[in-house]
């Protein structure tokens, strides 16, 4: 959606694909006449889509000069909300309020556009009204500073997802880069204790396995894994082992495939097919009422600069201690780059043999469904 050219553009300009492939990391996109079957097209028309995690600090969209091709993308994409991350990593306190407050700036001078989501009635608001639903989230407990009651602060600032950690270790949890022995402290119970209490969905997806397990044995509502892939395809501290997905599923739970690297091995690049394999696994392990998508894609398409601004993002993220292994690769897939990339994703799980009723529920029913359950304080 910010692309400075269109795609054949910049083909030509490169003197076509075989230009493309050669560049070092792999830039390319979906194909331009990619052949959607008439049932994916029709199913991703009618349904709801929600993407688990994209477009984080999604108030930086505000002062980007191309509003108009940020506009465009967003109706292409047909995409009705999408859950967003404030704050970042390692945001404190007012850092990230200050990053709320820029989210809610774009809500209001973008008011045709974007729709806060406060409840699950919002979904269907933005989908009447043909806006993206935006969901407030946290993908770290550094904004907390270990104090329980700013998860009330920070619900009524809008924030309706929370992490117990990210990568590395937290006074709630520990993060998967800080291995498998330790899990869910006293304090992180009663922060799920308080999520619970007033509505906040439990997201466990950088958690290390122990934390994961608890977690989801202590929280009284179902329990989000919101952007993870499946250890059983490809063994990698971000994916999860089949008895933790398992378990999410048992408590109501919901786990979204992302569309990162990690779910090869270095250095291929992942491909649609690769992604297939974790979300089909899922599908499997967890039952077609548990699992969705959520990209983890900052991008809905990603261009030469957002691959140059991944870059320097991961270079920081490597200096502060907090990168994963194999990020040697950009974060998104090559022949799922476009901003309708869940189309795509239909069309493939209807082409392997999975029923139109399963396709929507992962394309977005699942989780409007869990949030629904959850957000009722």
């Amino acid at each position: 959606m910010n692309a400075m050219v269109t795609r054949r553009e910049f083909t030509r300009s490169l003197g076509g694909a075989a230009a493309i492939a050669a560049l070092t990391p792999i830039l390319a996109w979906a194909a331009d006449d990619a052949k959607i079957s008439a049932e994916a097209a029709k199913i991703y028309r009618d349904s709801f889509i929600l993407d688990g995690n994209a477009l984080a600090s999604i108030g930086w969209l505000l002062t980007r000069p191309n509003q108009e091709e940020i506009t465009k993308g967003i109706r292409d994409s047909g995409i009705t909300a999408v859950k967003a991350t404030l704050g970042g990593a390692m945001g404190d306190f007012a850092g990230t309020v200050a990053d709320i407050a820029k989210a809610d700036q774009l809500m209001e001078k973008r008011p045709e556009l974007f729709l806060k989501v406060r409840t699950a009635a919002d979904f269907e608001r933005a989908r009447s009204d043909k806006k993206l639903g935006v969901i407030y989230s946290f993908e770290s407990a550094a904004m907390l500073e270990d104090k329980i009651e700013r998860i009330e602060i920070f619900r009524g600032l809008g924030v309706r997802v929370m992490q117990l950690n990210y990568n590395r270790r937290t006074p709630f949890g520990v993060g998967c880069l800080d291995g498998e022995t330790d899990g869910l402290t006293d304090l992180g119970r009663q922060a799920i204790a308080k999520m619970n209490e007033l509505g906040v969905a439990l997201d466990l997806s950088h958690s290390n396995t122990q934390t994961t397990a608890d977690g989801i044995a202590a929280s009284s509502k179902p329990p989000l894994i919101t952007h993870a892939g499946c250890r059983a395809i490809y063994q990698h501290p971000r994916n999860k082992e089949d008895r933790e997905l398992k378990a999410l599923a048992d408590k109501g739970g919901v786990v979204g495939i992302y569309m990162l690297p990690y779910i090869t091995a270095s250095p291929k690049q992942p491909m649609r097919d690769d992604y297939l394999q974790h979300l089909e696994h899922a599908l499997k392990v967890c039952g077609e009422d548990h699992v969705g998508i959520g990209s983890d894609v900052r991008f809905f398409e990603v261009d030469a600069s957002d691959l140059a601004e991944m870059k320097k993002d991961t270079e920081k993220r490597k200096a502060d201690g907090i990168a994963a292994p194999g990020e040697d690769r950009p974060t998104y897939i090559p022949d799922l780059n476009t901003p309708r990339k869940m189309e795509l994703v239909a069309d493939a799980l209807l082409k392997r043999g999975h029923k139109a009723s399963v396709v929507t529920k992962v394309l977005g029913e699942n989780f409007q469904r869990v949030f629904g359950e959850i957000w009722t304080a």
